[in-house]
């Protein structure tokens, strides 16, 4: 029988039908991307079955993505919930580790759609050693979800990676680890004049059937894309990529209003990092930037960190969309949790110092994380947690359609949780049934 067993727990091997037969006591620590197993009775010669340590978290509150719930009480088997209640109901459950949180909110675990790196890893080296590093380290401040973010490159280079990625992708969640649920493709169909960081010389004109080339290399998983509006094909690749199931980002834009509205018309529902990378509002010629803040139906993100956007930005942009449309994205790379240096965006240098990123004296990246972007967004704007959580998990959920694997909180998903007070400082997170923090 196959069993899964999450990266570095102890479990103990048990076969009822055998009761009498002596069953070893086994420690497991699991392969990263790895995680199933098979754990053998000796005396057998059989597969067994693992059962681990049941879970319970309890707090002051739980936000579970609609509402709140007093006093939560919620149990985790194998890596996912397996009940929730309010302990105003009912009792502990007997031989369960007990993880109490006083005075805390519990919520879904943060959702990142746009993140190329951390922890001295890029995505785009495609191995397993990169995800788990990233992974473990998001995991730490409170991220459970992602998706894993290209950057401009060789199409040849991309396309090996895409490849790398879709293989990584489909391996199983490991627990204590963020875990990649699709691919944002940043680039190539981007433009010269607002491409920030993007090396000009791989940047691509639109075309369907270098994106079909693109999506097959990623085995499907490609889940949001970037795409400048002004570019010639825009609003055709956008029409086709949303019959494939991709969602389509505004940005790293030039673009007019009308040619903005024209590949809104065709599907596109977000913005990609708003301000960054666009077209300056005018009050004559409003482009981009001036009907993503008016378009009440699109999504928008927002890199938090006080460096890309300064705070009366941000609050310029909460009033525009509101909490039903804004997502808190990091725009991280590899020198996330790093000392300064020099580091590697896509497959060019990045230096780092002081908490900027800077490559050919532009900004590239940021150095932020999910839990900091929350607590900024908090102090800048003066939202109330419970609508200020929805930015890094309802939202970005609706807006990828990934909402069964993150989000939210609810029985038979995914145990991803955070714990964060009132002023929305983390104070413990919860990765595939793994406490990390």
């Amino acid at each position: 029988m196959r069993v899964s067993i999450p990266s570095g727990a102890k479990a103990r091997v048990h076969f009822a039908a055998f009761a009498a037969v002596r069953v070893k006591t086994l420690t497991y620590q699991s392969c990263p991307f790895k995680t199933s197993t098979y754990a053998k009775v000796p005396e057998l010669g059989i597969f067994a079955i693992i059962n681990t340590m049941r879970t319970v978290l309890t707090a002051d509150r739980l936000w579970d993505g609609h509402g709140l719930l007093h006093r939560p009480m919620v149990v985790i088997e194998d890596g996912c919930i397996a009940s929730i209640s309010s302990r105003a109901n009912g009792e502990l459950p007997g031989e369960a580790r007990v993880l109490d949180f006083p005075g805390a909110t519990l919520g879904p675990a943060f959702f990142d759609v746009h993140i190329h790196g951390a922890k001295g890893h890029d995505v785009m080296e495609a191995t397993a050693e990169a995800l788990c590093a990233m992974g473990g380290f998001l995991a730490q401040h409170g991220t459970g979800s992602f998706l894993a973010t290209t950057v401009t490159a060789p199409l040849d280079a991309t396309l090996r990676s895409l490849s790398g990625l879709a293989k990584l992708l489909a391996q199983p969640a490991v627990a204590g680890q963020a875990r990649p649920i699709g691919i944002h493709l940043e680039g190539p169909f981007l433009s010269h004049a607002k491409r920030g960081v993007q090396p000009p010389e791989h940047l691509l004109a639109p075309n369907i059937a270098t994106f079909d080339r693109l999506f097959d290399a990623a085995e499907g998983r490609i889940r949001l894309m970037t795409l400048a509006p002004e570019l010639p094909g825009a609003a055709e690749l956008t029409a086709h990529a949303i019959s494939r199931g991709v969602r389509i980002s505004m940005g790293h834009s030039d673009a007019t209003a009308a040619e903005t509205r024209a590949v809104i018309a065709a599907g596109a529902i977000s913005a990609t990092h708003t301000f960054n990378a666009m077209r300056p509002l005018d009050h004559r010629e409003p482009g981009i930037l001036g009907t993503v803040l008016t378009e009440d139906e699109l999504y928008a993100e927002m890199i938090c960190d006080g460096i890309h956007t300064a705070p009366e930005m941000v609050k310029l942009w909460w009033r525009a969309k509101g909490p039903e449309r804004a997502i808190l994205v990091t725009d991280a790379m590899s020198a996330t949790g790093m000392p300064d240096g020099e580091y590697q965006l896509g497959g060019f240098a990045v230096q780092v110092a002081n908490g900027r990123a800077m490559a050919r004296g532009v900004l590239a990246g940021s150095m932020l994380t999910l839990d900091q972007a929350l607590t900024n967004f908090m102090e800048f704007t003066g939202a109330p947690l419970e609508l200020a959580l929805r930015l890094l998990t309802v939202n970005p959920a609706l807006m990828t359609g990934l909402g069964d694997q993150a989000g939210s909180v609810a029985v038979g998903m995914p145990a991803n949780l955070v714990a964060v007070d009132e002023a929305g400082k983390l104070v413990g997170s919860v990765v595939n049934g793994e406490p990390v923090r």
